[in-house]
């Protein structure tokens, strides 16, 4: 019988159901296991893992192989590769892949940008990316790339996109954000569509020691179970919000794909007017994730690395609170925006490092 998401997210991982039987799956805490066994050492497997695993894989369509956090899953990706690959990444990733690549392109890989991804041995997706929000044709990717198409799926979730399904190769999630969804641990996952990948994954983590903590990965578990109904609720409030920043007069630009909790809007007055707003703002938390229940909001162009993005762009992740009172909150701190404007004050806060 085919299951839905929402019905995978809430049963898959759990113990077999036998009388008696424990109905959530338990933290399995122990690094040395009896010779002669399936595991032989807590670095090379753990129930808990696999209990997470299976649920992700599900969802996704594939095999999930769980790392300490999201830059772990993807360096396994990335270091899954010869020595010497041609690998093609965007000029919007992530502040955090881009450096991880251009660091070890200095002896590892060829680093080459996703104009250049025809001929790559590798071509990373993210899509919607990050803080620019915008969208690949993914299926269109796989069909002109020339070797594995791994993509970035944290900010849509399986439940809104599955990009094994058209054509990638693996999938990797910063499971911090929204599977977990409760700003509380880190976690990484990766999933693959064939032996070969899973394969390279585990032997990746196993070899670097890139193991999330039982603990974790049994509240990333938890937290799964109600990305459903998170989802839904933050991807409604971000729609209504999204339309009602559109028309707001201090709001030059909204990038929103339509669909989805994160989004980014481009102040007036840049880098004063949306540090004005930030600075104003007293329900939602200035702060540097996202996917969780509380709206986050940050001036990303103030990173090390994020110079491309406009200076009056907010990264914007919207929680559970009620949309009234985040609207409430959003209008009020934008009329302190068009002061700082015409104020015009040109000063630029300082860079600060890399952030998730």
């Amino acid at each position: 019988m085919t299951r839905r998401p929402e019905t995978i997210a809430v049963h898959a991982g759990r113990p077999p159901r036998v009388p008696g039987a424990p109905l959530a799956p338990g933290i399995e805490l122990s690094s040395t296991y009896v010779q002669d066994g399936p595991v032989a050492y807590g670095r090379e497997d753990n129930q808990t893992w696999r209990a997470f695993e299976d649920a992700v894989g599900e969802l996704e369509g594939g095999v999930a192989v769980a790392f300490a956090s999201g830059m772990a899953a993807a360096a396994a990706v990335f270091e899954s590769m010869p020595v010497g690959a041609k690998v093609a990444v965007p000029g919007g990733a992530y502040v955090g892949t881009r450096s991880f690549v251009a660091e070890r392109g200095e002896d590892r890989f060829v680093v080459v940008d996703q104009a250049e991804a025809a001929g790559a041995d590798l071509v990373w997706v993210e899509s919607p990316s990050n803080p620019m929000m915008e969208v690949a044709d993914i299926a269109a990717v796989v069909a002109s790339a020339s070797g594995p198409v791994a993509v970035d799926n944290t900010f849509a979730t399986p439940l809104l996109q599955r990009p094994l399904e058209l054509g990638a190769d693996v999938v990797v999630h910063s499971a911090t954000k929204l599977l977990s969804g409760h700003s509380d641990l880190l976690l990484g996952v990766a999933v693959a569509r064939s032996d070969e990948w899973v394969d390279r994954l585990r032997l990746r983590r196993y070899k670097h020691g890139a193991i999330p903590g039982p603990f974790e990965t049994w509240l990333a578990l938890r937290g799964l179970r109600t990305l459903p109904v998170r989802l839904e609720r933050a991807s409604a409030s971000a729609l209504v919000l999204a339309d009602r920043l559109a028309a707001h007069p201090a709001v030059e630009r909204v990038r929103y794909p339509g669909w989805g909790t994160v989004m980014a809007f481009e102040v007036r007055g840049g880098a004063a007017g949306a540090d004005a707003v930030v600075g104003a703002l007293r329900l939602v938390v200035p702060a540097t994730s996202l996917g969780g229940v509380e709206s986050l909001v940050e001036r990303r162009n103030k990173l090390v690395g994020e110079e491309h993005v406009p200076p009056g762009l907010l990264r914007f992740s919207v929680g559970l609170e009620h949309v009234e009172d985040l609207w409430d909150d959003l209008a009020a701190a934008l009329g302190s925006a068009g002061s700082a404007a015409s104020a015009g004050s040109a000063a630029e806060a300082g860079s600060v490092a890399a952030r998730p």
